[in-house]
Parts: structure tokens; C-alpha cells; sequence
């Protein structure tokens, strides 16, 4: 597609949470807010003629390798949130992307994401083939007080659970869809600390794919301040996410 006449740098769109999106409390699921946040950079690329639809010409997609978001409070069933995105890097086959959730002008939610160009076909990052002189970045502006980091997974770590990938787990890149690996984790966490909104911020990071068929180990590390998940394939680390609770 090409660039929309409508575009703009910083692009705003609303959302309406439905009850489909909420867990029992009546609030926005985690895995739901993440969605929010990853269709609204979608938006963005799609009005700047970098999509997914234009990139499948060279056979590329964005994929994510890091999220970081931090969270105020979280909406609930029937709000109207408005999530802003902009670019605060963008260069060869890295980007990083800001995002923010607002509800009646109030920022509730942040988050600092870093996107990479992939092949879909010969399944490894390579240079962005398209045009994207026309985005103006804001590395200063950002969305978090920090940034995303490498998570550190401790060799203490415990397992508790296995599983296969199914279909259902598997995107329109054809591996395991970043939002199902925290969808796993949340379902091992302490339910009543989710539900009480005890998380203050997660991080994610993405290591390497998971295919249909592929057997995994979860594992968990509790400490005072924080669990931290990683998952595991032949031994090799897939994806690690960090919850840190609220003090």
C-alpha cells in the first residue's frame, strides 16, 4: 500500500474494551493490552507503507524481540483508551517503537518495544526493503522511565510445566505468536496478584522461534520483587519474561 495521505509521525487511535478482552475482575487482560499496543503499531505502519502486506513483497515482517511496559492501571470493560505510537529509532533492520495508552487524558500505560526486519523465507533478520525516510524520529521522546534490557534468567530456576505447540499458538509468520508466550506464563503466575493488579511492569524477550510441534519447558524464579519465566527448547532459551510486582 502506499504511504496514506493521512499520514503522520505520531499517529493516536482509539479502542473500545469489550468483555472479551477482560479478565474475571472486570479489567483488561495483559495479553489483551499487548495486542492493543501491537495492532496500534500495526496502524501505523500500514497509513507509512511499511505493513506487513507491503513487506511480504520482499518476503519480510516485523517481528519483536523486546517489550518493556509499565503500567499505572489498567482499563476496564467499556472504556475508551487512546493509544499514541511513535518511532524513536529506525535504521537497516532494527526499530525501536514507543507506545502509550491514555483514558480520559490520563496516561495509564507505557511501553518501549524493539522490532527487527525477518525473512519469512529464508527466516533471519535482513535490511528493511522499503522507503522509510518519510517517518521523523523522536529518540528522545520516550514512553517508559526505563528501557528494555536483556533479562537475566538464574540457573536456580524451577520447572513447572511442558507442553507442544499447536496451531493455535502459531501467527500469520507461521511461529509461535509473542503474545502466547505470555499468555503461558500468566496462566503458572499467582492468579491473585494478577487479578489485584500487583504487576508494576513486565519485560519481554524474544530469543528464538518456536515452530509447530516443538516441545518446551516453562520455568519459573520467585523472588521478593519480581518472577521471571524463561522458556526452553532442547535446552536453549526460546523467550524469558520478567513480572516486576509492586512494592
Amino acid at each position: 500500500m502506499p504511504i496514506s495521505p493521512n499520514f503522520t509521525s505520531i499517529l493516536s487511535k482509539d479502542w473500545e474494551i469489550n468483555f472479551t478482552q477482560c479478565a474475571p475482575n472486570g479489567f483488561l487482560k495483559y495479553t489483551d493490552l499487548c495486542n492493543i499496543l501491537q495492532l496500534t503499531a500495526a496502524a501505523h505502519s500500514e497509513v507509512g507503507g511499511i505493513s506487513f502486506t507491503d513487506m511480504q513483497e520482499f518476503d519480510q515482517a516485523w517481528v519483536l524481540s523486546r517489550m518493556r511496559v509499565e503500567i499505572t492501571k489498567l482499563p476496564k470493560w467499556g472504556d475508551t483508551v487512546t493509544v499514541k505510537t511513535w518511532i524513536n529509532s529506525l535504521e537497516n533492520s532494527r526499530s525501536v517503537r514507543a507506545l502509550e495508552m491514555h483514558v480520559n487524558g490520563e496516561k495509564i500505560v507505557g511501553s518501549e518495544t524493539f522490532w527487527a526486519v525477518f525473512n519469512t523465507k529464508k527466516r533471519r533478520p535482513e535490511g528493511l526493503a522499503l522507503p522509510y525516510e518519510h517517518f521523523e524520529l523522536y529518540p528522545e521522546k520516550r514512553a517508559t522511565l526505563e528501557g528494555f534490557s536483556k533479562i537475566n534468567i538464574n540457573k536456580e530456576k524451577e520447572i513447572v510445566f511442558e507442553k507442544n505447540v499447536f496451531l493455535s499458538d502459531l501467527d500469520i509468520v507461521n511461529h509461535v505468536n509473542n503474545v502466547k508466550y505470555l499468555e503461558w506464563c500468566l496462566d503458572l503466575a499467582d492468579e491473585e496478584l494478577i487479578l489485584n493488579q500487583h504487576i508494576e511492569s513486565f519485560e519481554m524477550n524474544f530469543l528464538k522461534e518456536l515452530s509447530l510441534k516443538d516441545k518446551v519447558v516453562i520455568h519459573e524464579n520467585i523472588s521478593e520483587k519480581e518472577t521471571v519465566f524463561s522458556i526452553t527448547k532442547e535446552d536453549k532459551t526460546s523467550f524469558a519474561l520478567q513480572l516486576n510486582w509492586k512494592k
